[in-house]
């Protein structure tokens, strides 16, 4: 089974059962449209396999020493980019996360900056339209905070990228 086959079938096992928190679904749609997208873009099969692998980590009981055992270290690495600390009760605020986050994408450097970064858009694109479409309220907070996200994935892929920001209404 190559990379992708082996990340496709970790991640629908991993998220079995999981639906989209917005417009519902099966959640496993995200991660195959995030690498399809990534995919597109001319990114190599790692980078592919990290996006299927995505939010493994994050949302599933899946951890970083199983992904490094079953993918090898540079899909680890690009997934722990990827993930966000979880949530602690008491812990810091939606703000200070957010902040933490870019600040994360911002400290990455050479060819995983690049790769994280195209991921990033490609999942924040993903995301976009449903919660566009299901939630204005909570639109309107992901809108900023994805425009600030922006400022610091400029190594994404300048297709994607662009796209992301004509869908979130930025062109100047």
């Amino acid at each position: 089974m190559n990379t992708r086959a082996r990340a496709l079938h970790v991640a629908t096992e991993a998220h079995k059962g999981q639906d989209r928190k917005y417009g519902g679904g099966p959640y496993i749609t995200h991660p195959i449209r995030v690498s399809e997208r990534v995919a597109s873009a001319g990114l190599g099969a790692d980078v592919v396999a990290a996006a299927l692998l995505h939010d493994v980590v994050e949302d599933t009981p899946v951890t970083l020493a199983e992904i490094r055992a079953d993918f090898g270290s540079r899909v680890a690495r690009l997934v722990e980019a990827l993930t966000d600390p979880p949530k602690v009760p008491g812990g810091p605020n939606r703000a200070a996360r957010k902040a933490d986050t870019r600040a994360r994408f911002a400290a990455l450097s050479g060819r995983l900056r690049v790769e994280a970064h195209t991921v990033k858009v490609a999942d924040l694109l993903d995301n976009l339209p449903s919660i566009r479409a299901n939630d204005p309220s909570h639109f309107k907070v992901f809108r900023v905070e994805a425009r600030a996200l922006l400022e610091v994935l400029t190594e994404a892929v300048p297709a994607l990228r662009d796209e992301l920001v004509r869908e979130l209404g930025l062109e100047s």
